[in-house]
């Protein structure tokens, strides 16, 4: 790691407008504050990962490894992990998202767009490489817990799962605890859980977490 901060190398804490916040370097996504040396800020209130991070878990990201991104969305996220990782699989399910993650991809020589369904990781088998590092979840869709068990196949043993729950996505009308109960019951199929934490600072009725495939 690049410090004591638990932070992944290519991941820095700098200042912007007065405020510390996470940035990775790379050229600018969704009008984020850039400063003179190129750096870009992370924001947390949009990303779950970014989340994850400025709340201090242990993600057990060092930089430069292989990941695999479902729920990329127009690439708000997967352009910082992209900033600092190796390889970086994004799929996405949504044709309109999907061309904003293209041009995203034109500034980032390591980051692979996919119009695929997360549903159905059959269908991108044949692209994604065995093994991967990090498996980053961000998938508002019922039935998230069954989506990182199907997807256990790409991690390595020693890989990392990096989910963001969103309870609202499993059942509009239940507690978001029990939802989180369940989805992390479901998990332990295929995961040893090593860490959770509400995103609530965040964001409201969320849930990361942090496993391995057992």
């Amino acid at each position: 790691m690049s410090d004591d901060s638990g932070l992944p190398d290519g991941v820095e804490r700098r200042t912007f407008g007065g405020r510390e916040r996470l940035s990775t370097r790379g050229a600018q996504v969704y009008g984020e504050p850039v400063d003179a040396d190129g750096w870009r800020a992370w924001d947390a209130g949009r990303s779950k990962l970014g989340a994850m991070l400025e709340l201090g878990m242990d993600t057990g990201l060092v930089g430069g490894e292989s990941v695999l991104y479902l729920g990329a969305a127009s690439g708000t996220t997967v352009s910082h992990v992209a900033d600092f990782a190796g390889p970086t699989y994004a799929v996405e399910f949504a044709p309109r998202p999907v061309r904003d993650l293209v041009g995203v991809a034109e500034d980032r020589d390591n980051l692979f767009p996919l119009l695929k369904d997360a549903r159905d990781p059959e269908s991108y088998a044949h692209v994604v490489e065995a093994g991967i590092d990090c498996l980053v979840m961000d998938v508002a869709t019922r039935g998230q817990a069954t989506v990182a068990v199907r997807n256990r196949q790409f991690l390595a043993d020693d890989g990392r799962l990096l989910m963001a729950v969103k309870a609202r996505s499993e059942d509009v009308t239940a507690d978001p605890d029990d939802v989180f109960d369940g989805v992390v019951a479901e998990l332990d199929s295929a995961y040893e859980l090593l860490e959770t934490a509400r995103l609530d600072r965040f964001h409201a009725d969320h849930l990361g977490i942090v496993a391995r495939p057992k």
